[in-house]
């Protein structure tokens, strides 16, 4: 006997649970109107007999597919390389898991990946997508919305232009820059410089305008880079070639702060003695791992991903029957105090 001829049937479960196949359909898809010691005998059934619903039948019934697509606008060297993406899709999984959906992973390599993702969004396979890591001139949003999938976004979405009913999370960028570079500033630093992570994206532009609030525009002293270990190397260098006597750096984010540390013991300078240094994200086999263990604002990046995940299905929960209205659940930073600063 082959495996499918083997499996449970949907009329074996009625017969054991002594209800009609109807009965049993409405209770494994999720339907109403079945009263609860029905319920309940039907569910025995399904775990005596070890019956598993036809997901392609099932999703007939539900018009649900229970699958949800992952979206990160990033070459996957970037995403594999950096624990900020590992724990935003953890808190994502966390999420779907827990109401049995399941992740669809897509990657954007380039403008030809654009297209291919608008093209598997397009053909039904989800229910709806996550989506993250977007730079300013990305076609994604605007593909995605003429597909019509239900969408949560990652990050502030600055292609915005208001018309669009937009639901994002995000951190305090700002806020969190503004509490790194005050302390700084409390700590007597006058030469308080700034790494930027790439501009094109908003978590970059948010915490370069939280420096600048601080600071001032006469004392900027910024160099952009890429948020990654040797993006913050490469800027610490020229930093210091600029202005010698910088003695305190706010880097965008841990990865590009762990480079920071490294060009100063090789430039023979101290942290925190002589420069002190400060990150963002606080994730923790970076920062606690340091040399010395970096002074960070930290963001609740699973909880992020947790939170994403969580909106989408309750959009799709309401589909049909007025859908949730456009919004964004701003998250708070804290600064963390280690040995840097």
């Amino acid at each position: 006997m082959s495996e499918t001829a083997s499996r449970p049937t949907l009329e074996a479960v009625a017969a054991r649970a002594g209800v009609s196949r109807a009965t049993v359909s409405r209770v494994v898809n999720g339907g109403d109107g079945v009263r609860e010691p029905l319920v309940e005998r039907v569910r025995q059934a399904v775990d005596e007999l070890g019956y598993v619903p036809n997901q392609a039948a099932r999703s007939l019934v539900t018009k649900r597919h229970d699958a949800v697509a992952v979206i990160i606008a990033e070459p996957e060297t970037r995403v594999f390389a950096d624990p900020f993406f590992a724990l935003q899709l953890r808190g994502i999984s966390k999420e779907l898991t827990a109401h049995d959906n399941q992740l669809v992973l897509l990657l954007t390599e380039g403008r030809d990946d654009h297209a291919r993702v608008a093209r598997y969004l397009a053909g039904g396979h989800v229910d709806g997508a996550l989506v993250f890591s977007l730079h300013l001139d990305d076609p994604l949003p605007g593909l995605i919305q003429d597909v019509g999938v239900p969408t949560v976004f990652g990050g502030r979405p600055g292609w915005s232009d208001g018309t669009r009913d937009v639901v994002y999370v995000d951190s305090d960028n700002r806020g969190g820059a503004r509490e790194a570079v005050r302390l700084l500033a409390g700590l007597g630093r006058s030469r308080v410089a700034h790494i930027s992570g790439p501009l094109d994206q908003t978590s970059a532009a948010d915490r370069l305008d939280g420096y600048r609030q601080v600071v001032g525009d006469g004392r900027l002293l910024v160099v952009e880079s890429d948020f990654t270990p040797g993006g913050g190397e490469r800027a610490m260098r020229e930093l210091l070639d600029r202005c010698p006597d910088v003695d305190a750096v706010f880097a965008a984010n841990d990865l590009m702060a762990s480079g920071v540390l490294r060009v100063l013991r090789e430039r023979g300078r101290r942290v925190p003695e002589d420069v002190a240094v400060v990150g963002f994200d606080d994730m923790l086999p970076v920062a606690e791992q340091s040399d010395p263990p970096l002074t960070t604002v930290r963001q609740d990046i699973e909880e992020m991903g947790r939170i994403m995940a969580r909106l989408l299905l309750r959009r799709l929960d309401r589909r049909g029957g007025g859908e949730e209205p456009g919004g964004a659940v701003v998250l708070p930073t804290t600064l963390v105090r280690r040995a840097s600063a």
